[in-house]
């Protein structure tokens, strides 16, 4: 069986579409993770992945003769897709967060700036159809710091304005209630005319955000969005998904102030150590907290 046609795990076609949809990466580069992935569980043998067996697969690349960089790619897939699992709840614990390697490229992406992500969700023509719902997807995923899926899934009547809340089905079905922000809110409802019109007499499909045709959004549409609206910012960094602005409302809530259990139900996190890989805070913020908080700082 060719590592094309390799039946993967479970959790394993997820990760590889993300990378694609989410942070944009090319059919070669996604093809050269999915055979990193594939050698690595035939070293398992259908057995459970374990900090072990992760020592074994990365010993065995060390031995091969591989390039540096080759090997350091493959460690890095690996460990990119264990970190997928938990923080998208798929999996209890990472196997890979003791490995000791040169990791580069598939770890979480940095968080923008306060004045960055602001930019980012002010940044559609809030006059035209698709800019008004470009400006409501935009608000929501900071604002609620939902996945991708999460958001594109929202059917209409998910959101209350009478209690700025929404209702998101995240993995397993599993329903939370997010709160809605005024910017969010007041997003949402001036798209919602806008909506009709992209739907024009064509049946309504039910899901809040709609694309050009009126069909619903997918998530290949919320990614290239996200990335459109960050080149109009001047937003310049690698790995612009909508993922980041997960990432950035975590890291910002935090930073005002919000505990980790808070956040933790926002986001949908089954353990509170998944929502601490999110909440890791600037070293900007650590300084400020630490001037006004030390004693000696005061003095």
């Amino acid at each position: 069986m060719s590592v094309a046609t390799q039946v993967l795990p479970a959790g394993a076609d997820e990760f590889l579409g993300a990378l694609s949809s989410e942070r944009g990466l090319s059919a070669n580069t996604v093809a050269a993770y999915r055979s990193d992935l594939a050698q690595y569980f035939d070293t398992l043998d259908g057995r459970e992945p374990s900090a072990e067996a992760v020592s074994r697969f990365v010993a065995s690349l060390r031995t091969r003769g591989l390039r540096p960089t080759t090997v350091a790619r493959k460690i890095s897939t690996v460990k990119g897709y264990h970190r997928f699992l938990l923080t998208e709840g798929l999996a209890d614990d990472d196997p890979t967060v003791l490995i000791d390697v040169p990791v580069k490229g598939l770890s979480l992406p940095k968080a923008l700036t306060v004045d960055e992500a602001v930019a980012l969700v002010e940044a559609p023509n809030r006059s035209t159809p698709l800019g008004s719902r470009d400006a409501a997807i935009l608000e929501f995923l900071y604002a609620s710091g939902s996945r991708v899926s999460e958001a594109v899934g929202l059917d209409t009547l998910d959101i209350d304005f009478e209690t700025s809340t929404a209702v998101v089905t995240g993995k397993g079905d599993k329903q939370r209630i997010v709160p809605l922000g005024r910017h969010a809110r007041q997003s949402i409802a001036a798209y919602l005319p806008h909506r009709q019109t992209l739907i024009g007499g064509r049946r309504d499909p039910g899901k809040l955000y709609v694309n050009a045709r009126g069909g619903a959004l997918t998530r290949q549409g919320a990614w290239l969005i996200v990335r459109k609206h960050a080149r109009l910012a001047g937003i310049d960094r690698d790995g612009i998904s909508p993922h980041i602005l997960r990432h950035s409302a975590a890291t910002h809530m935090v930073e005002g102030g919000a505990d980790l259990r808070t956040v933790q139900e926002i986001l949908g996190h089954a353990s509170i150590s998944t929502t601490q890989v999110y909440t890791r805070v600037s070293p900007q913020h650590l300084l400020e907290v630490f001037v006004t908080s030390h004693p000696r700082e005061r003095r």
